[in-house]
């Protein structure tokens, strides 16, 4: 099972950014969008950094209400993890797991080409252990 499965089934869609936003506009794109963490990216779609509700609480615990004013270039993470579509589920909870974050985006030739969640990779990580348990059962009833 790779990332590549799992943007077929998802899709390649991804709310992002850029760097001059304000940690303002970024929370209600969040609130909006239902969404946890939104990529930074330039003009040519290059990421430069993400935005989590992690970082959002550090901020606003740091400065207050001020902090809903600044840019995202001044809270968002800078060193971004990514992967690519020919990384496998277990490689990404590995990442995930050791970097302690829930967002991964995926790049493709030096671009933001899409964006996994632990959520994702929890679903399809059930749905092959459903499958196995299945095979193993219509095996179990075939000997």
């Amino acid at each position: 099972m790779t990332v590549k499965m799992i943007l077929e089934r998802k899709g390649y869609d991804v709310f992002n950014t850029n760097p001059e936003t304000t940690l303002g506009q970024a929370v209600a794109m969040l609130a909006q969008h239902k969404i946890g963490a939104i990529v930074v990216c330039n003009d040519k779609r290059a990421i430069k950094g993400i935005l989590s509700e992690r970082d959002v609480v550090r901020a606003i615990a740091a400065e207050g209400a001020d902090a809903l004013a600044k840019p995202i270039s001044e809270i968002m993470t800078v060193k971004v993890s990514v992967c690519s579509e020919r990384h496998t589920v277990n490689q990404v909870m590995e990442m995930m797991t050791r970097g302690r974050f829930r967002h991964l985006p995926v790049e493709k030739d030096g671009q933001l080409h899409g964006l996994v969640s632990i959520g994702d990779v929890v679903k399809l990580r059930i749905e092959e252990v459903e499958r196995e348990s299945e095979e193993i059962r219509s095996y179990i009833a075939t000997a």
